[in-house]
Protein backbone atom coordinates (compact mmCIF):
# COMPACT_ATOMS: atom_id res chain seq x y z
CA UNK A 1 0.00 0.00 0.00
CA UNK A 2 3.04 2.20 0.91
CA UNK A 3 4.67 1.70 -2.90
CA UNK A 4 1.31 2.51 -4.31
CA UNK A 5 0.72 5.68 -2.46
CA UNK A 6 4.03 6.51 -3.09
CA UNK A 7 3.22 6.13 -6.81
CA UNK A 8 0.47 8.41 -6.94
CA UNK A 9 2.04 10.67 -4.98
CA UNK A 10 5.06 10.84 -7.50
CA UNK A 11 2.71 10.54 -10.16
CA UNK A 12 1.87 13.40 -13.42
CA UNK A 13 -1.84 14.11 -12.51
CA UNK A 14 -1.53 16.69 -14.93
CA UNK A 15 -1.00 14.13 -17.42
CA UNK A 16 -4.11 12.14 -16.32
CA UNK A 17 -6.42 14.79 -16.11
CA UNK A 18 -5.52 15.28 -20.12
CA UNK A 19 -6.89 12.22 -20.54
CA UNK A 20 -9.99 12.27 -18.34
CA UNK A 21 -11.45 15.54 -19.96
CA UNK A 22 -11.48 13.87 -23.08
CA UNK A 23 -12.90 11.00 -22.40
CA UNK A 24 -15.33 12.96 -20.04
CA UNK A 25 -16.11 15.10 -23.37
CA UNK A 26 -17.13 12.36 -25.50
CA UNK A 27 -19.09 10.52 -23.19
CA UNK A 28 -21.24 14.18 -22.06
CA UNK A 29 -20.81 15.39 -25.37
CA UNK A 30 -21.16 12.49 -28.11
CA UNK A 31 -23.37 9.76 -25.63
CA UNK A 32 -26.46 9.58 -27.34
CA UNK A 33 -25.03 7.85 -30.27
CA UNK A 34 -24.21 5.36 -27.74
CA UNK A 35 -27.94 5.86 -26.19
CA UNK A 36 -26.37 6.64 -23.24
CA UNK A 37 -27.60 9.00 -21.13
CA UNK A 38 -26.02 9.12 -17.25
CA UNK A 39 -28.24 11.37 -15.96
CA UNK A 40 -30.82 14.28 -16.38
CA UNK A 41 -29.05 16.31 -13.26
CA UNK A 42 -25.93 16.57 -14.09
CA UNK A 43 -23.65 19.08 -12.17
CA UNK A 44 -21.69 19.88 -15.61
CA UNK A 45 -23.20 21.63 -18.96
CA UNK A 46 -24.04 19.31 -20.45
CA UNK A 47 -26.36 20.93 -22.83
CA UNK A 48 -29.87 18.96 -23.97
CA UNK A 49 -29.72 21.63 -27.16
CA UNK A 50 -26.92 19.24 -28.32
CA UNK A 51 -28.67 16.28 -29.88
CA UNK A 52 -26.68 13.57 -29.02
CA UNK A 53 -25.88 14.47 -25.65
CA UNK A 54 -24.36 12.06 -22.70
CA UNK A 55 -26.78 13.72 -20.15
CA UNK A 56 -28.10 17.17 -19.43
CA UNK A 57 -27.44 20.10 -17.32
CA UNK A 58 -29.26 20.45 -13.66
CA UNK A 59 -30.17 24.02 -14.75
CA UNK A 60 -32.41 23.43 -17.63
CA UNK A 61 -35.11 21.13 -15.66
CA UNK A 62 -34.43 23.42 -12.71
CA UNK A 63 -35.67 26.37 -14.49
CA UNK A 64 -38.52 23.94 -16.21
CA UNK A 65 -39.63 22.69 -12.54
CA UNK A 66 -39.77 25.95 -11.40
CA UNK A 67 -41.67 27.59 -14.42
CA UNK A 68 -45.43 26.70 -11.98
CA UNK A 69 -47.73 28.77 -10.88
CA UNK A 70 -47.30 29.07 -6.80
CA UNK A 71 -50.13 26.82 -5.49
CA UNK A 72 -48.31 24.18 -7.54
CA UNK A 73 -45.21 24.12 -5.67
CA UNK A 74 -47.27 22.69 -2.82
CA UNK A 75 -48.20 19.56 -4.14
CA UNK A 76 -46.66 17.75 -7.20
CA UNK A 77 -44.42 20.71 -8.54
CA UNK A 78 -42.83 20.92 -5.28
CA UNK A 79 -42.05 16.94 -4.45
CA UNK A 80 -40.26 17.22 -8.78
CA UNK A 81 -38.05 20.12 -7.45
CA UNK A 82 -37.06 18.68 -4.04
CA UNK A 83 -37.03 15.17 -6.28
CA UNK A 84 -34.28 16.75 -8.68
CA UNK A 85 -32.34 18.45 -6.54
CA UNK A 86 -31.78 15.60 -4.71
CA UNK A 87 -30.30 13.51 -7.36
CA UNK A 88 -28.11 16.79 -8.15
CA UNK A 89 -26.68 17.05 -4.78
CA UNK A 90 -26.15 13.49 -5.08
CA UNK A 91 -23.82 13.72 -7.61
CA UNK A 92 -22.50 16.96 -6.79
CA UNK A 93 -21.48 15.25 -3.20
CA UNK A 94 -19.55 12.39 -4.76
CA UNK A 95 -16.97 14.40 -6.90
CA UNK A 96 -17.64 18.47 -5.42
CA UNK A 97 -16.44 20.51 -7.75
CA UNK A 98 -14.02 18.28 -9.55
CA UNK A 99 -16.94 17.97 -11.45
CA UNK A 100 -15.99 21.54 -12.67
CA UNK A 101 -11.95 20.47 -13.27
CA UNK A 102 -12.52 17.06 -15.15
CA UNK A 103 -15.60 16.72 -16.78
CA UNK A 104 -17.67 19.43 -17.06
CA UNK A 105 -17.25 20.30 -21.66
CA UNK A 106 -17.39 23.72 -21.17
CA UNK A 107 -14.45 23.93 -19.01
CA UNK A 108 -12.43 21.69 -21.26
CA UNK A 109 -13.06 24.09 -23.98
CA UNK A 110 -11.54 26.82 -22.13
CA UNK A 111 -8.39 24.25 -21.58
CA UNK A 112 -7.98 23.37 -24.89
CA UNK A 113 -8.21 27.44 -25.93
CA UNK A 114 -5.71 28.10 -23.35
CA UNK A 115 -3.20 25.12 -24.59
CA UNK A 116 -3.77 26.28 -27.96
CA UNK A 117 -2.49 29.78 -26.65
CA UNK A 118 0.70 28.05 -25.34
CA UNK A 119 1.19 26.42 -29.15
CA UNK A 120 0.48 29.09 -31.09
CA UNK A 121 2.94 31.54 -28.44
CA UNK A 122 0.66 33.76 -27.84
CA UNK A 123 1.10 35.29 -24.36
CA UNK A 124 -1.47 35.58 -21.57
CA UNK A 125 -2.89 38.94 -20.75
CA UNK A 126 -2.57 40.49 -17.84
CA UNK A 127 -5.49 42.10 -16.47
CA UNK A 128 -6.74 43.81 -13.15
CA UNK A 129 -7.25 41.15 -10.59
CA UNK A 130 -9.40 43.63 -8.37
CA UNK A 131 -11.99 44.04 -11.26
CA UNK A 132 -12.74 40.45 -11.53
CA UNK A 133 -13.03 40.24 -8.22
CA UNK A 134 -15.99 42.41 -8.27
CA UNK A 135 -16.83 40.64 -11.97
CA UNK A 136 -17.33 37.27 -10.39
CA UNK A 137 -20.37 38.47 -8.37
CA UNK A 138 -22.05 37.72 -11.15
CA UNK A 139 -22.44 34.23 -10.70
CA UNK A 140 -24.77 34.51 -7.43
CA UNK A 141 -26.93 37.46 -9.61
CA UNK A 142 -27.02 34.88 -12.71
CA UNK A 143 -28.11 32.13 -9.95
CA UNK A 144 -30.74 34.47 -8.46
CA UNK A 145 -32.08 35.06 -11.53
CA UNK A 146 -32.38 31.35 -12.54
CA UNK A 147 -34.44 31.17 -9.73
CA UNK A 148 -36.42 34.24 -9.97
CA UNK A 149 -37.28 34.54 -13.56
CA UNK A 150 -39.09 31.38 -14.44
CA UNK A 151 -41.28 31.79 -11.41
CA UNK A 152 -42.26 35.73 -12.49
CA UNK A 153 -43.03 33.50 -16.03
CA UNK A 154 -45.91 32.25 -14.42
CA UNK A 155 -46.75 33.93 -11.49
CA UNK A 156 -47.67 37.70 -10.85
CA UNK A 157 -45.80 39.71 -8.04
CA UNK A 158 -47.33 42.46 -6.33
CA UNK A 159 -49.57 43.50 -8.42
CA UNK A 160 -46.59 42.97 -11.41
CA UNK A 161 -47.68 41.50 -15.02
CA UNK A 162 -45.82 38.41 -15.77
CA UNK A 163 -42.86 38.60 -17.45
CA UNK A 164 -42.89 37.61 -20.92
CA UNK A 165 -42.29 33.82 -22.18
CA UNK A 166 -40.08 34.25 -24.74
CA UNK A 167 -37.42 35.20 -21.95
CA UNK A 168 -38.11 31.54 -20.55
CA UNK A 169 -35.83 29.02 -20.18
CA UNK A 170 -33.28 32.40 -19.20
CA UNK A 171 -30.32 30.69 -18.50
CA UNK A 172 -30.28 28.40 -21.57
CA UNK A 173 -30.79 31.62 -23.36
CA UNK A 174 -27.53 32.91 -23.03
CA UNK A 175 -25.36 30.00 -21.88
CA UNK A 176 -22.46 29.46 -24.75
CA UNK A 177 -22.95 25.83 -23.93
CA UNK A 178 -26.08 26.25 -26.30
CA UNK A 179 -23.96 27.59 -28.71
CA UNK A 180 -20.80 25.83 -28.80
CA UNK A 181 -21.71 22.36 -27.66
CA UNK A 182 -23.80 21.41 -30.78
CA UNK A 183 -21.42 22.18 -33.04
CA UNK A 184 -18.82 19.68 -32.07
CA UNK A 185 -21.77 17.71 -33.53
CA UNK A 186 -22.30 19.03 -36.16
CA UNK A 187 -25.07 20.93 -35.51
CA UNK A 188 -25.22 24.64 -36.51
CA UNK A 189 -29.48 24.88 -35.71
CA UNK A 190 -28.90 27.43 -32.13
CA UNK A 191 -26.74 30.00 -34.32
CA UNK A 192 -29.52 31.69 -34.71
CA UNK A 193 -31.88 35.15 -33.66
CA UNK A 194 -35.19 35.00 -33.19
CA UNK A 195 -36.52 37.98 -34.35
CA UNK A 196 -40.47 37.13 -33.89
CA UNK A 197 -40.69 38.95 -30.55
CA UNK A 198 -38.34 41.73 -29.36
CA UNK A 199 -37.67 39.58 -25.99
CA UNK A 200 -37.05 36.67 -28.50
CA UNK A 201 -34.36 38.55 -30.27
CA UNK A 202 -32.74 40.52 -27.37
CA UNK A 203 -32.56 36.75 -25.72
CA UNK A 204 -31.31 34.56 -29.03
CA UNK A 205 -28.72 37.76 -29.29
CA UNK A 206 -27.55 37.60 -26.19
CA UNK A 207 -26.69 33.72 -26.72
CA UNK A 208 -24.63 34.57 -29.70
CA UNK A 209 -22.89 37.14 -27.93
CA UNK A 210 -22.08 35.41 -24.50
CA UNK A 211 -20.78 32.68 -26.74
CA UNK A 212 -18.37 35.23 -28.26
CA UNK A 213 -16.98 36.17 -24.87
CA UNK A 214 -16.74 33.12 -23.70
CA UNK A 215 -13.97 32.10 -26.47
CA UNK A 216 -12.84 35.92 -26.04
CA UNK A 217 -12.57 35.52 -22.23
CA UNK A 218 -10.32 32.27 -22.37
CA UNK A 219 -8.01 33.78 -23.94
CA UNK A 220 -7.67 36.80 -21.86
CA UNK A 221 -7.97 34.37 -18.60
CA UNK A 222 -8.08 30.54 -17.81
CA UNK A 223 -11.10 29.33 -17.04
CA UNK A 224 -12.46 32.71 -17.74
CA UNK A 225 -16.10 31.52 -17.75
CA UNK A 226 -16.04 29.79 -14.61
CA UNK A 227 -15.62 32.84 -12.75
CA UNK A 228 -19.20 33.93 -13.89
CA UNK A 229 -20.81 30.25 -13.66
CA UNK A 230 -24.22 29.86 -11.41
CA UNK A 231 -23.76 26.39 -11.56
CA UNK A 232 -20.06 26.64 -9.38
CA UNK A 233 -22.25 28.15 -6.85
CA UNK A 234 -24.48 25.48 -6.03
CA UNK A 235 -21.49 22.90 -6.14
CA UNK A 236 -19.53 25.43 -4.12
CA UNK A 237 -22.39 25.34 -1.55
CA UNK A 238 -22.84 21.38 -1.22
CA UNK A 239 -18.87 21.11 -1.09
CA UNK A 240 -18.62 22.01 2.09
CA UNK A 241 -20.27 18.21 3.22
CA UNK A 242 -18.99 16.48 -0.25
CA UNK A 243 -16.74 13.22 0.04
CA UNK A 244 -13.87 14.57 -2.81
CA UNK A 245 -12.00 17.33 -0.10
CA UNK A 246 -9.23 19.13 -0.70
CA UNK A 247 -7.39 19.87 2.88
CA UNK A 248 -4.65 22.03 4.20
CA UNK A 249 -1.98 21.50 7.22
CA UNK A 250 -1.29 25.50 7.19
CA UNK A 251 1.66 24.44 10.09
CA UNK A 252 3.70 22.37 7.10
CA UNK A 253 2.74 25.92 4.93
CA UNK A 254 5.89 27.77 4.34
CA UNK A 255 4.36 30.28 1.67
CA UNK A 256 6.21 29.51 -1.41
CA UNK A 257 3.27 30.71 -3.30
CA UNK A 258 3.66 27.94 -5.81
CA UNK A 259 -0.08 27.05 -5.31
CA UNK A 260 -1.16 30.70 -6.23
CA UNK A 261 0.89 30.77 -9.07
CA UNK A 262 -0.55 27.66 -11.19
CA UNK A 263 -3.79 28.41 -9.68
CA UNK A 264 -6.18 28.84 -12.74
CA UNK A 265 -8.42 31.02 -11.31
CA UNK A 266 -6.45 32.99 -9.53
CA UNK A 267 -7.23 31.90 -5.59
CA UNK A 268 -4.85 34.04 -3.58
CA UNK A 269 -6.04 32.34 -0.66
CA UNK A 270 -5.57 29.31 -1.05
CA UNK A 271 -1.44 30.11 -0.84
CA UNK A 272 -2.30 33.08 2.13
CA UNK A 273 -4.54 30.85 4.49
CA UNK A 274 -2.78 29.29 7.15
CA UNK A 275 -5.66 28.55 9.28
CA UNK A 276 -8.98 26.85 7.78
CA UNK A 277 -8.26 23.37 6.77
CA UNK A 278 -10.97 23.92 3.79
CA UNK A 279 -9.65 25.66 1.42
CA UNK A 280 -12.35 24.93 -1.40
CA UNK A 281 -13.68 28.54 -2.79
CA UNK A 282 -16.43 29.06 -4.90
CA UNK A 283 -14.06 29.32 -7.62
CA UNK A 284 -12.12 26.05 -6.99
CA UNK A 285 -12.39 24.06 -10.00
CA UNK A 286 -10.74 21.48 -8.03
CA UNK A 287 -8.32 20.88 -11.18
CA UNK A 288 -5.30 19.95 -7.98
CA UNK A 289 -2.72 21.85 -9.76
CA UNK A 290 -1.94 23.25 -6.02
CA UNK A 291 -0.95 20.04 -5.03
CA UNK A 292 1.14 18.85 -7.85
CA UNK A 293 2.81 22.10 -6.90
CA UNK A 294 3.39 22.15 -3.42
CA UNK A 295 6.94 21.23 -2.20
CA UNK A 296 5.85 20.38 1.18
CA UNK A 297 5.06 16.87 2.63
CA UNK A 298 1.40 16.48 3.30
CA UNK A 299 0.69 20.16 3.52
CA UNK A 300 -1.71 19.56 0.68
CA UNK A 301 -4.06 16.39 0.55
CA UNK A 302 -7.09 15.44 -1.71
CA UNK A 303 -9.12 13.03 -0.04
CA UNK A 304 -12.37 10.90 -0.72
CA UNK A 305 -14.39 10.09 2.91
CA UNK A 306 -11.40 11.08 4.38
CA UNK A 307 -8.75 8.50 2.69
CA UNK A 308 -6.31 10.41 1.25
CA UNK A 309 -5.97 10.04 -2.65
CA UNK A 310 -3.20 12.57 -3.47
CA UNK A 311 -0.72 14.45 -1.35
CA UNK A 312 1.67 16.93 -2.04
CA UNK A 313 5.29 15.47 -1.27
CA UNK A 314 8.74 17.12 -1.75
CA UNK A 315 9.75 13.79 -3.73
CA UNK A 316 6.72 14.06 -6.18
CA UNK A 317 6.84 18.35 -6.50
CA UNK A 318 10.89 17.47 -7.87
CA UNK A 319 10.23 14.40 -10.20
CA UNK A 320 7.18 16.23 -11.96
CA UNK A 321 9.16 19.83 -12.49
CA UNK A 322 12.14 18.22 -13.87
CA UNK A 323 10.27 16.83 -16.53
CA UNK A 324 11.15 18.07 -20.13
CA UNK A 325 7.33 19.03 -20.08
CA UNK A 326 7.38 20.62 -17.40
CA UNK A 327 8.86 24.01 -16.12
CA UNK A 328 8.85 24.74 -12.27
CA UNK A 329 6.32 27.50 -10.86
CA UNK A 330 8.36 30.83 -9.39
CA UNK A 331 9.84 29.86 -6.14
CA UNK A 332 9.66 33.40 -4.65
CA UNK A 333 7.24 34.23 -1.86
CA UNK A 334 4.02 35.12 -1.72
CA UNK A 335 4.06 39.38 -0.83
Amino acid sequence: MKKIRTFINNSNLARFRFYFQIVAFILFVYGGYLSITISERLPVFACPFNKVSGGTCYLMPLQHQLHITLNRFASSGGLHLLKGFLIFAGLSLIFSKGWCGYICPLGTIQDWITKARKYLHISFATYDKTIFDHLKKIKYILLFLIILIPIGVKNSFVGLPVLPHDIFPPFCKICPGRILLPLFSGNTSQIYIDFSTKTAMFMTASGIIVAGIFITGAFVKKRFFCLFCPMAVLLFILSKVAFLRLNKDGAKCTRCGNCYRVCDVGIREIADDITNKNIVKDDCIMCFKCVEACPENKCLTVSFLRIPLFTSTETGFFKRYTRKSHTPPDSRSVK
